[in-house]
C-alpha cells in the first residue's frame, strides 16, 4: 500500500478508522471483560462523532491543522522482527510490544514476583485483575483538547503494560517498556498502566521508535500513572517515531498524599507530534515533577499542552520544559496552571525555555495561571533565545567546529533537566539518544 499523503486538509471524521476497520479489530481480540468491550464500543462512537481540529480550536492554538489526517493507515499484522532495543541498562522485567502485540519479555526476579510485583500485559491484567485495571485504566477525561484521538485510542487498544507494585515494595532497577510501529502506513496504539502502593517506588523507563525513519506512520498512544499515598514514581519517557509519524500522547497522573511522581519526556521522532500531559495532586503533601526535552529540527512541529491541577491543600507541581530548535522546525508549550478553592498553600512552578539554533525556527508559549485559593505561591514563565555568541566563539577559538559548539552548548542547556534524574545510568543513556538526533 502506498504511502498516505501527509500534506492534504483531514476531510473524514474516522479516515481509514472506519466501522469495519473497528469491527475486524474487536474480532481480533482473545476474550476479554464485557465491560471492557462495551468501553471500546463506548470510545469508538465518541470518536466517529467528534468534530476534528480546526483552526478555531483554542486547544489547538498554533498547531498546524492542515497536515492533520487520519486517512491511508492500517492495522498491521504482528511483527517478525524488531530493532535492537536502544537502552542498554540494567533492568529488572521488560516487555516489548511490536505493532500493538507483544514480542518479546523478560521476566522479572523470582523475589520480586513473590512480593506481588506485577509486570504483564494489559489483556492479561484485564482477565487476572479486572478490578484494580478497571479503577485506573483511563480513569481520567481528557482535559486538552485531544478527545478524538484519546477516544480512538480507546476503541483500537489491543494491549499495553500493566506494572503494578504492592504496598511498601521498591524496585530497585527500572522496568522497561519498548513500542515498535513496524511497516510503512502502520497504526499503533501504545499503553503502559502504572499503579503504585502505598509507600512503594518504582522506576518505568517508555520507548517508542520505529524500525527506520522513511515510513509513514501513526500512534495515538497514552498511559496512566496512579501513586498511591506515599508511593513514588519515576516515569521516563523516550519519542523516537520515524520523522513522518503522526503521533499524539496523552499521559495522566494521578498523586496521593505524601506521594511523588517524576515524569521525564524525551522528544525527538515524528513529523508531528502531539502531547498532553495532566497531572493532578489529590492530597495533601501530593508532589508532581513534569519534565520535557525536546531536540525539534527539520520542519518538525511538536505541540505541547500540559494541566497541572491542585485539588487539595500543601500540593506542590514542578514543570519545566526545554526545546532546542533547529532548520525550520516548530514548536508550541501550553500549560495550565489551576489551583481549587480549598487547595490553600499550593506550591506550583511552571516554566518552558526555547533555544533557537535556527533563524527559520518558531517557538510558541502559552503559559497560564487560574488560581481560585488566596494563600498560594504560583509563578509561570518562558523564555526564548539562541546561542550566546561569546560562548560560540569560545568554542570555536579552540578548534572546535560550529556545529559541534552549538551541541556541547544545547547539552549544557539541556543538563539543567538530566541532572534531576538519580539514575547516572539513565542519564547517560538519555544523552546518547540525544547526541544521535544531531549525527542524523
Amino acid at each position: 500500500m502506498s504511502a498516505p499523503v501527509l500534506t492534504s486538509p483531514a476531510k473524514s471524521l474516522v479516515g481509514s478508522f472506519t466501522a469495519d476497520a473497528f469491527a475486524a479489530h474487536l474480532a481480533s481480540l482473545p476474550p476479554l471483560p464485557a465491560w471492557w468491550l462495551d468501553r471500546k464500543r463506548a470510545a469508538f462512537e465518541r470518536f466517529s462523532a467528534l468534530p476534528m481540529p480546526v483552526r478555531t480550536d483554542e486547544a489547538w492554538r498554533f498547531s498546524n491543522i492542515s497536515t492533520l489526517t487520519l486517512d491511508g493507515f492500517t492495522l498491521a499484522a504482528p511483527a517478525t522482527s524488531v530493532p535492537h532495543a536502544p537502552i542498554g541498562i540494567p533492568k529488572a522485567a521488560k516487555l516489548v510490544f511490536a505493532n500493538g502485540r507483544l514480542f518479546s519479555r523478560e521476566t522479572l526476579p523470582a523475589d520480586l514476583a513473590q512480593r506481588g510485583v506485577i509486570v504483564d500485559t494489559l489483556q492479561n491484567a484485564l482477565v487476572q485483575h479486572g478490578d484494580l485495571v478497571r479503577e485506573h485504566l483511563l480513569a481520567q477525561p481528557p482535559k486538552l483538547g485531544g478527545a478524538k484521538f484519546s477516544a480512538l485510542h480507546e476503541a483500537f487498544l489491543t494491549d499495553g503494560a500493566f506494572i503494578y507494585v504492592p504496598k511498601g515494595v521498591d524496585v530497585e532497577l527500572p522496568i522497561g517498556v519498548f513500542s515498535y510501529a513496524l511497516g510503512d502506513t502502520t497504526a499503533v496504539f501504545p499503553h503502559t498502566l502504572v499503579v503504585a502502593g502505598e509507600n512503594s517506588r518504582v522506576t518505568v523507563i517508555e520507548y517508542f521508535g520505529s524500525a527506520n525513519d522513511t515510513q509513514a506512520q501513526f500512534a495515538a498512544g497514552a498511559n496512566d500513572l496512579y501513586a498511591g499515598h506515599g508511593a513514588q514514581i519515576t516515569y521516563v519517557g523516550k519519542q523516537d517515531w520515524s520523522h513522518r509519524t503522526l503521533s499524539f500522547q496523552s499521559n495522566s497522573t494521578v498523586v496521593r498524599r505524601d506521594a511523588r511522581v517524576q515524569s521525564l519526556n524525551l522528544h525527538l521522532g515524528g513529523r508531528q507530534a502531539r502531547h498532553e500531559s495532566l497531572s493532578q495532586l489529590q492530597a495533601p503533601g501530593a508532589f508532581s515533577e513534569m519534565l520535557a526535552l525536546t531536540v525539534a529540527h527539520d520542519e518538525q512541529e511538536f505541540d505541547q499542552r500540559t494541566l497541572q491541577i491542585h485539588q487539595a491543600p500543601n500540593t506542590k507541581s514542578d514543570l519545566l520544559y526545554k526545546n532546542a530548535l533547529l532548520n525550520r522546525a516548530r514548536t508550541i508549550f501550553s500549560g495550565l496552571i489551576i489551583v481549587d478553592p480549598d487547595a490553600q498553600k499550593t506550591d506550583a512552578y511552571q516554566s518552558n525555555r526555547n533555544l533557537m539554533l535556527s533563524e527559520d525556527a518558531e517557538a510558541n508559549s502559552l503559559p497560564g495561571l487560574e488560581i481560585q485559593a488566596n494563600d498560594v505561591r504560583c509563578t509561570h514563565g518562558a523564555t526564548s533565545s539562541r546561542i550566546d555568541p561569546e560562548q560560540e566563539f569560545y568554542l570555536q577559538s579552540r578548534g572546535i567546529a560550529k556545529a559541534a559548539a552549538d551541541e556541547l552548548l544545547t547539552f549544557g542547556f539541556f543538563e539543567e533537566v538530566l541532572n534531576r534524574l538519580t539514575n547516572d545510568d539513565l542519564h547517560a543513556a538519555l544523552r546518547t539518544l540525544i547526541q544521535t538526533k544531531f549525527t542524523k
